[in-house]
């Protein structure tokens, strides 16, 4: 069989963690900060996980992960 190619802009956006969880960083922290609260913009510096439909479409993607 041949072998399936990465895609690599998922491979740069998303981790897989030990326990086969999909990790990705926080929405809405690129631009136009100004207007968004201060608490907001803190608890956007964490990051969260994968909803349980978008991380099926996105392991189809990273197939070695």
């Amino acid at each position: 069989m041949p072998k399936l190619k990465t895609n690599r802009s998922a491979r740069k956006r998303f981790r897989i963690t030990k326990s086969g969880r999909l990790k990705k960083r926080s929405a809405n922290r690129g631009h136009m900060l100004g207007k968004k609260s201060r608490k907001r913009k803190r608890q956007l510096r964490h990051s969260t996980y994968t909803t349980g439909a978008d991380a099926k479409k996105i392991r189809k993607i990273l197939p070695y992960g």
